[in-house]
């Protein structure tokens, strides 16, 4: 939030993160669905948990992680947050320029990598513009992730508000691009990967 009437966002629909949340609920997974602001219907069976700034974001995946045998994060929290909330709503001041001071939020899943437990897995996304997979190796190493799912959102189709995405699932020994599918398709493939690549065959 900035004042009672506005706040920093970016965006992001929510559409990935729901669609791994039926996936996994449909493979006979537990699914605990921390979520954003979203206008998306919550997939049946999956406990859901609404949020709405980074921090409570945070304090809900932390609180969950240590019982979570897969965490997959492809939420997009605020990567800055205002260093003051006004009380009052900010007035315009006539041609004024209003600058704001913005401060870093804690990276949510670097925490949760920092904590990881023996055989715990955990998925990142990284949404980049430019050095796809440069940077999503650099983030998947930082946030002590098992897998990264990259995608350039500069790509039509693939990125905020749509229905499709076109990723490329990278572990530190294995990268795979894969084409322009519906996000349902997507997440289907990711779910495949996991327990594929780290579950060793177990049902999920």
């Amino acid at each position: 939030m900035l004042d009672p009437v506005r706040y920093l966002t970016n965006r992001s629909s929510g559409k990935m993160g729901y669609a791994l949340a039926q996936a996994a609920q449909e493979r006979g997974a537990k699914v605990v669905l921390i979520s954003g602001p979203t206008q998306l219907k919550a997939p049946g069976g999956v406990q859901v948990e609404n949020v709405i700034t980074t921090q409570e974001m945070k304090e809900a995946v932390m609180c969950h992680a240590p019982s979570c045998d897969v965490i997959i994060a492809s939420a997009a929290p605020a990567d800055y947050r205002p260093a003051q909330v006004a009380t009052q709503k900010i007035k315009k001041q006539g041609t004024q320029n209003l600058t704001l001071d913005l401060v870093p939020t804690s990276d949510i899943i670097a925490g949760v990598g920092a904590q990881k437990r023996a055989g715990q897995i955990i998925i990142a996304f990284a949404a980049e513009t430019e050095n796809l997979t440069h940077e999503a190796r650099r983030k998947m190493q930082a946030k002590n992730a098992d897998a990264i799912v990259a995608n350039d959102i500069t790509q039509e189709g693939a990125g905020f508000e749509v229905s499709t995405n076109r990723v490329t699932w990278i572990t530190q020994n294995d990268e795979e691009t894969w084409p322009l599918l519906s996000k349902k398709e997507v997440a289907a493939r990711i779910l495949e990967k996991v327990v594929t690549t780290f579950l060793r065959g177990s049902t999920l």
